[in-house]
């Protein structure tokens, strides 16, 4: 799984998730991508499923470009334990999502495998998606009326 070699500081707040995807909100790399339709943390778990069941879907053909990576750090306190004594441990790590960012792309496949395949990882992220061409230029306005 996806986590970062190493960090500046072990442990991060929350923050907010709010506002749209300023970076990363256009098809780069491949021909189709997976668009986010909402704002969430996406696990390394999350992104290693959608990841598997793309390349099992396209069967080792074309290429797949992640464009999201899980660098912050969630704690969590074991269980049954008391209120106080510090923060948690690092349980897992996170990527943060916003409306409009690009998580996926795949190019080098027929139309119609590439939307499967990605509808396929659609069903493994915790938000809705939204499939995207290279040619289709998505307005920031129009993500947020899609909502």
């Amino acid at each position: 799984m996806l986590m970062p070699k190493r960090m500046k500081y072990r442990k991060q707040q929350r923050g907010r998730t709010k506002g749209m995807a300023q970076r990363g909100n256009s098809v780069a790399f491949g021909e189709y991508g997976l668009m986010a339709l909402e704002a969430t943390w996406v696990t390394s778990r999350q992104i290693e499923a959608a990841r598997r069941a793309i390349s099992h879907h396209v069967k080792r053909g074309g290429k797949v470009w992640i464009r999201i990576f899980p660098d912050k750090p969630v704690t969590a306190k074991p269980a049954e334990t008391r209120m106080g004594s510090g923060k948690g441990a690092v349980d897992h790590y996170v990527a943060v999502i916003k409306p409009g960012r690009i998580m996926f792309e795949l190019g080098g496949v027929r139309p119609e495998i590439a939307l499967e395949a990605l509808q396929l990882a659609a069903q493994k992220m915790p938000i809705r998606c939204k499939i995207i061409g290279k040619e289709d230029v998505v307005e920031p306005a129009a993500v947020e009326a899609a909502e």
